[in-house]
Order: structure tokens, then C-alpha cells, then sequence
């Protein structure tokens, strides 16, 4: 059963003990002189080395073992076969497999290789006609934003205009109407307009053909909206205009029927822009086809096929992998680089599915295994350095180690909750080996110049704790303040007492006193 022990060097020196026998009826005192040292908390455990990697091998299936490649104690890297079973047939399979992918993947090769130079010549020739196609259809774009603003401006500056003063500048309505507010939106309107009529003008003696003609058909868009809106809501003052002796019905009458011709151009400009736009990203779509089918004939064959036989070889990769898989069930390789601790196969054995036939641990690579009791677990960490002794060394052979891991979940060890704790050797030693009782000293807290003194000698009275102090030959109660305690009931003193200080540890009556 493992043991648990815990150590706590407390810093106290003790200069001398000081006995004082008075005569009878008197008392006798123990005492001691107390200099700040170290203060170090340790966790004594037991348990034993383990390999860090440790692994037992077997075939995935039954057979007849053929050739064993390791035995017992042979260092062995990554990979390494140790062990097979009567599998002829299925390296034949592989062969088979190896071979029929090998086919696919030439076949896929030749059907990579180019297209027919008539078949590329008619893909040239279709890229050719695209490409005319998508210059015609961006010259009807300019035509139609051009037209566009022709209608605009004469519906702007021959229909609206002629019922405004200072059109350009300040325009004003010739007449008055019952609609204030749309009157005030139409003078407003007709100013804005003016820019709108001046930019697109000059956009109209550049524009590019591509990309860059639906940049100027989309101002163009905006521009003819705008200009629908000015002509429909001059439609909603000219029908509630005031007839007066300068303003007609009849005149009236005739700016109504310009504005209607004016919306019915431009709703027309609109229809055929949009017309244009559309029919131009229908040939900048049909050449970017037309291209990518030239760049696919160039590259080979058609995709379909390159697909087609692409899945051929993924298939018959398959089939090979499937092979191997069956193959490796009767191969025993080694998963890591380490040494062969057991080779039970032995050539002509019969072996059984998952059965041991081998174990390795890994190379060099040791570690201690102990369990700690739940009272004790709370005082260790991850990292704490410790001291460990080997049975097979004895007590005077020390190895360093550090705590790596604690198990979070427990483990139950004679009813007992204990959680596992795992101590890597800081460095290789030829000297450890698998199986050892290691017996470990775990440094769990470490300070220096600390004054501590016997917990039991600190009492407390009234919620503050005192220490019999003695001076000369007077022993009084001082106060002192206290900290961390020991597993061995030494208890820290924070304040109060100081290095050189005398403390009474015992007292007894002489009907007691007995020499020491």
C-alpha cells in the first residue's frame, strides 16, 4: 500500500534549549531562540516509473505468422515492421490495384493532353464573333445614351422653358396654379436640371465602349429619372394652372399637350437605354463564355470528359487504399521509435484476432505515476519540482523530477479518493527503467527568512493570538500575527516576534521535574 507523507521544514535554528528546575513548588521551562531560515512545505508519495510511451501490438486479423524482423530489447524507429502473417494473396491484390490506377491515370493524362486544332479554330472563331458582337452592342449603348439626351434636352429646354423666365439661373412659372408646393418642386427641379444637362453633355464626347459604357448608361439612368420627374410634376401645375388674360386656356392647353410629347420621348429614350444596357451584358456574357470554352479547349478536352475520368482514378485509388488496408492487418509496425519489450510471435505460430504478440515503450522516455489522497492534493500543482529515490538505488541516489499533470476526476484506491499524479524526469537516465518503486519528495511551497515557531505554543484569546516571550527572567504574552502553517505544526509568524527572540515552549510544576 502506497504511503503519504507530508514534510515541513519550518525556519526556525535552535540555538540551545534551556532547562530551568526551581526548587520545589516552583516551575520549570522549556525554551528556544527563534532565527529567521527557510520555510519549505513538502508531499512525500510513492508510486511507480512508467514509460512515457508505452503500447501492446497485435494483428487486425488470424493467420500464420511468416517472418518476425525484431526481438526483445531491439531499439526500433518510427514505422518499422516487426512482424507479418502468411499475406501473399493480398500483396498480389495490391499489385493488381497498383497497376489498374496506374492505367486510369494515364488514360486521364491522354484526354489532358489538347484538343483538335479544328475544334480550337472554331473556338477562335467564336470568341472573334462574340467579341464584334459586344462592340455593336456597345456602340447601340452610346447611340441610345445620346439619343437619350437629346430628348431630354429638348423636352427640357423647348417644352418646360417656354412657360419659365430665367430658366437657367432663376426660374420662375409665367402662370400661377392652385398646386403651390409642386409649382415651388418644378422651379427647384428645372434649376438642378441644368447641371445635369451641362455634365451629361461632356460625358457624352467620351464615352468608352466595354465596362465603361454601362458606367455612362447608369448616369444616364439617373439623369433621364430625373427628367421624368420634372416633366410629370410640370404636368400636375400646368392642369391646375389659372387661366388670366395673359395666361390662356389655349396656351395652357399647348404646354400641356408639349409636356405629354416630351414624357412620351423620354419614357421612350428610357425603354430603349434599358433595351441597349441589357443586350450589352448579354454579349459581354456571351464572350466571357466564349472565352473560358477557347481556354478549356486549349487546356485539352472538355471538362465533362476530364471529370468523367478524374473520378475514374479517385475510384481506383480507392480500390488500391482498400488493398493496403487489408494488407496492413497482417503487418505489426511499430508506432513510434522505441524498444521491443516482448515479442511473443514467434514463425509457423498460428495467431488469434487482436491477440498480444508484441510491446514497446518508448525511447528513453520515463515518467512516475503516483496516486495523491484527496487531503494532500490541494497543496500540490502542475510544475512543482521534487526529489525522487529508486528502490533499486537506495535512499542516497537522487533523480529530479516535476509534476506534469493532475487527474481532475479521482480514482478510488481502498475506498480512498486519491487523484493521479504524473512526475517527468527532467532528463534521460539509463539507470531508469519500467516497473521501478519510486518513492518521491514533492517541494510544494519554498520562502526564505521566515521566523516560525511550534503551532501549539500560539494561543488565542479574545480573537488575537499571543506567544510567551521570555526576557531575563520575566516571561510575558506577546502579541503576534501568523501565516502560513506546516504539515508538521509550524506556524509562520508574520509580526510580533523577531530574529534573537526567546519563546517558552513548555512549562511544567516541579512535582514533575525530571532531567533530560
Amino acid at each position: 500500500m502506497k504511503k503519504f507523507v507530508i514534510y515541513g521544514l519550518v525556519g526556525v535554528v535552535v540555538i540551545g534549549i534551556a532547562f530551568s528546575v526551581f526548587r520545589k513548588g516552583k516551575a520549570k521551562e522549556e525554551t528556544t531562540v527563534v532565527h529567521p531560515a527557510d520555510f519549505v512545505q513538502q508531499v512525500s508519495v510513492s508510486g511507480k516509473v512508467v514509460a512515457a510511451q508505452d503500447v501492446d501490438l497485435g494483428f487486425s486479423q488470424g493467420g500464420r505468422i511468416s517472418k518476425v524482423y525484431a526481438k526483445v530489447g531491439d531499439v526500433v524507429p518510427a514505422g518499422k515492421l516487426l512482424a507479418e502473417i502468411e499475406n501473399g494473396d493480398l500483396r498480389a491484390t495490391v499489385l493488381q490495384k497498383q497497376a489498374a490506377l496506374e492505367t486510369q491515370q494515364a488514360k486521364l493524362e491522354s484526354i489532358k493532353q489538347g484538343t483538335r486544332p479544328e475544334e480550337l479554330a472554331i473556338a477562335q472563331t467564336t470568341v472573334d464573333n462574340a467579341q464584334s458582337a459586344l462592340t455593336q452592342a456597345d456602340q447601340v449603348v452610346a447611340d441610345a445614351i445620346k439619343d437619350a439626351y437629346t430628348k431630354s434636352d429638348d423636352a427640357i429646354r423647348h417644352k418646360v422653358d417656354q412657360f419659365m423666365t430665367n430658366p437657367s439661373l432663376d426660374p420662375q412659372l409665367i402662370f400661377l396654379t392652385k398646386n403651390i408646393q409642386t409649382a415651388r418642386n418644378v422651379e427647384f427641379e428645372r434649376l438642378t436640371i441644368q447641371k445635369i444637362l451641362t455634365d451629361w453633355q461632356i460625358d457624352n464626347a467620351s464615352i468608352i465602349g466595354n465596362d465603361g459604357v454601362l458606367v455612362y448608361a447608369e448616369k444616364a439612368q439617373k439623369n433621364l429619372a430625373s427628367v421624368s420627374s420634372l416633366l410629370a410634376d410640370a404636368g400636375s401645375v400646368l392642369n391646375e394652372a389659372t387661366i388670366s388674360p395673359t395666361i390662356t386656356q389655349t396656351a395652357v392647353s399647348g404646354y400641356i399637350a408639349d409636356i405629354a410629347a416630351a414624357r412620351t420621348a423620354v419614357n421612350t429614350a428610357i425603354v430603349n437605354l434599358s433595351a441597349a444596357v441589357g443586350a450589352q451584358k448579354n454579349a459581354s456574357a456571351s464572350l466571357s463564355s466564349a472565352q473560358k470554352n477557347l481556354l478549356l479547349k486549349k487546356a485539352g478536352s472538355t471538362q465533362a470528359d476530364i471529370d468523367a475520368q478524374s473520378a475514374q482514378v479517385k475510384a481506383a485509388q480507392a480500390d488500391l487504399a482498400n488493398a493496403q488496408a487489408q494488407l496492413a492487418k497482417t503487418l505489426i509496425f511499430s508506432p513510434f521509435a522505441g524498444v521491443v519489450t516482448k515479442m511473443e510471435a514467434k514463425v509457423g505460430q498460428i495467431v488469434s484476432l487482436n491477440t498480444t504478440e508484441a510491446s514497446m515503450i518508448g525511447n528513453g522516455s520515463f515518467q512516475v505515476e503516483s496516486f495523491v489522497p484527496e487531503v494532500n492534493v490541494s497543496l500540490i500543482k502542475v510544475g512543482d519540482p521534487a526529489k525522487v529515490t529508486l528502490d533499486a538505488y537506495g535512499e542516497d541516489v537522487n533523480f529530479s523530477v516535476k509534476i506534469v499533470s493532475i487527474d481532475p476526476a479521482e480514482t478510488l484506491q481502498d475506498g480512498v479518493s486519491t487523484y493521479k499524479a504524473v512526475l517527468q524526469f527532467d532528463s534521460q537516465d539509463p539507470r531508469v527503467k519500467s516497473g521501478m518503486t519510486a518513492n518521491a519528495l514533492i517541494t510544494t511551497e519554498k520562502r526564505e527568512n521566515v521566523i516560525a515557531v511550534p503551532q501549539k505554543i500560539v494561543v488565542t484569546k479574545d480573537g488575537q493570538k499571543f506567544v510567551k516571550v521570555k526576557e531575563g527572567e520575566t516571561v510575558t504574552e506577546r502579541k503576534v500575527e501568523t501565516g502560513s502553517v506546516s504539515s508538521l505544526g509550524q506556524i509562520e509568524i508574520t509580526s510580533g516576534l523577531k530574529d534573537g527572540d526567546v519563546v517558552v515552549l513548555e512549562e511544567t510544576s516541579a512535582s514533575n521535574k525530571q532531567a533530560k
